[in-house]
């Protein structure tokens, strides 16, 4: 059944991780798992010290040439009365983290393995335009 925005919004927030999903400017999809924060109508992410194989990621060029991007959240039980994911769309800009002190602090603040090593890479900052969900029983 679907759940009201709110709900949507809230369930967002309460999750560890989420999929952010760009595409590039033909239209091919690319989707990759990432720890997030939610300020307002706002979600931000961003390329952490992670090992990675380059700096030049699929998704910043995505995002610098299609800003569409949508974030989803699931949530899976082996009893299905309890699944339920929600769905964050919106336009998705690239910033420094210095440009975004208080998103980078929100991003600090909700996981404590950035407290000693914060991100310095690029922040995609995504402005959401509509929180959608489902869920198998009454929220």
């Amino acid at each position: 059944m679907r759940i009201s925005q709110q709900q949507a919004r809230t369930w967002f927030e309460q999750a560890r991780t989420a999929h952010l999903a760009s595409a590039d400017d033909v239209g091919r999809p690319h989707l990759v798992p990432v720890v997030f924060a939610v300020r307002a109508t706002v979600i931000v992410t961003a390329v952490d010290h992670k090992p990675k194989t380059t700096t030049n990621l699929k998704r910043l060029r995505n995002i610098a040439s299609n800003p569409h991007v949508a974030l989803l959240v699931d949530h899976y039980e082996d009893d299905w009365s309890r699944l339920w994911w929600v769905r964050a769309d919106g336009e998705a800009v690239l910033a420094e983290p210095g440009e975004q002190p208080d998103l980078l602090a929100a991003l600090v603040a909700k996981y404590p393995q950035y407290q000693q090593n914060p991100p310095t890479g690029t922040l995609i900052v995504t402005q959401v335009s509509r929180w959608t969900g489902w869920s198998a029983a009454e929220p």
